[in-house]
């Protein structure tokens, strides 16, 4: 009779899960500690790495066996074993994971990991969604050594001043450097996915070689596909610098795509009619300096909480949203402070008129553009 392997329990490091909404992120962390805990050897014999795409809850269950049977079984040639479910689709809050089968077959797959599995024997979890309500969740927190990477929520408010940190670590890491601008259009066509932010990099740090490494607006315009959130961005561009004609044309074509009248104006205007006015406000009302954006977020944030309650905030409570504002700074100066209170009050009635009435969408949106511009100064050397 064989000799019964040695068990190890659960939490003394041959536990590992890498999981999080951003694939990216996911995947490359994942490999590297593959790499690792294989020593960078996998001859297909010692290691097992088992498929965790699902197409349905009895596909989910027969992964659930296969990863059972490849943990319990020791390496063929000795030696220590990783078995890697990678990729899982069923643990998070879809048709396939609310299965009964589903559900049976990860909660033999928790009891396995629980029970515990031979000395030698290392489990690499990867999964890009997880739903943490569920037993299992609170098992991989407590059992493993867990990396969570989280893709950035473009619901929140502070979005952008979550990618540019991001945007701005990694350029470091490549010796680039973003003039303001520049870093303000990649943050919006690039996205929030981190691996396609890190392709972005790559790109424009092949393109500067090693002569240049300031990256300007041109240069990400040039390089970085224009998206549909780039397109809002240039929209809202288009207003900010009076050029009507632009912001019209651009506006035509997200029509012509079926893009909605009142998803144009939410996204690509009232933001930025709002910026607009807050920034022509914030810098009348408290003279904050305006040279850099730490200067600028330092000082609103200084402020009594009564002269800041009005401003928006980020949603984690820590204090004003400020990099739209700080965006908006230098083309609030091309408008007088009564001109964006007009223009304000136009653009609610606007965006009523689009909800309440049968007007022609595409009509008002060109009137409102017009206004806007109609109110944006005239540069000094143009005026008569």
């Amino acid at each position: 009779m064989a000799a019964k392997a040695k068990l190890s329990s659960p939490g003394t490091g041959n536990f590992f899960a890498v999981v999080g909404s951003d694939e990216g992120m996911v995947r490359e962390k994942a490999l590297e500690l593959h790499n690792h805990l294989t020593g960078g050897n996998d001859d297909g014999f010692t290691h097992e790495t088992i498929d965790g795409i699902a197409d349905n809850s009895d596909s989910a269950y027969d992964i659930c066996s296969s990863t059972i049977a490849a943990l319990q079984t020791l390496p063929m040639f000795g030696g220590d074993k990783v078995v890697w479910l990678r990729n899982a689709n069923f643990l998070g809050d879809n048709v396939t994971g609310r299965s009964q089968r589903t559900e049976a077959g990860v909660e033999r797959l928790r009891a396995t990991l629980e029970a515990g599995v031979p000395n030698g024997v290392k489990f690499l979890l990867t999964a890009q969604g997880v739903d943490k309500r569920r037993g299992f969740w609170k098992f991989i927190e407590k059992a493993s050594e867990v990396q969570t990477y989280d893709r950035i929520d473009t619901s929140r408010d502070d979005w952008q001043d979550q990618v540019a940190a991001l945007v701005t670590r990694r350029a470091g890491e490549l010796g680039l450097d973003f003039e303001p601008d520049a870093l303000a259009v990649f943050v919006l066509l690039a996205g929030e996915q981190s691996q396609q932010i890190g392709n972005e990099l790559e790109k424009l740090d092949l393109y500067l070689g090693p002569g240049r490494r300031t990256v300007t607006e041109e240069d990400v315009n040039l390089l970085v596909p224009l998206s549909r959130a780039a397109v809002v961005f240039e929209i809202g561009k288009a207003i900010q610098n009076g050029n009507a004609a632009r912001a019209i044309q651009l506006i035509d074509q997200q029509l012509e795509a079926d893009e909605s009248a009142i998803g144009i104006m939410r996204a690509s205007i009232i933001g930025v009619v709002r910026n607009l006015y807050m920034a022509k406000l914030i810098v009348e009302q408290f003279k904050t300096p305006t040279g850099s954006y730490q200067a600028f977020s330092g000082a609103l944030n200084r402020l009594p909480e009564s002269d800041r309650a009005w401003l928006p905030q980020k949603k984690d409570g820590s204090g004003v949203n400020v990099f739209p504002i700080f965006l908006a700074l230098p083309n609030a100066g091309n408008f007088d402070l009564a001109g964006l209170q007009h223009i304000m009050e136009a653009t609610l009635k606007a965006d009523q008129a689009l909800v309440t009435t049968g007007l022609d969408h595409r009509l008002i949106l060109h009137r409102l553009i017009v206004e806007i511009a109609s109110a944006r100064k005239a540069p000094a050397g143009r005026r008569r």
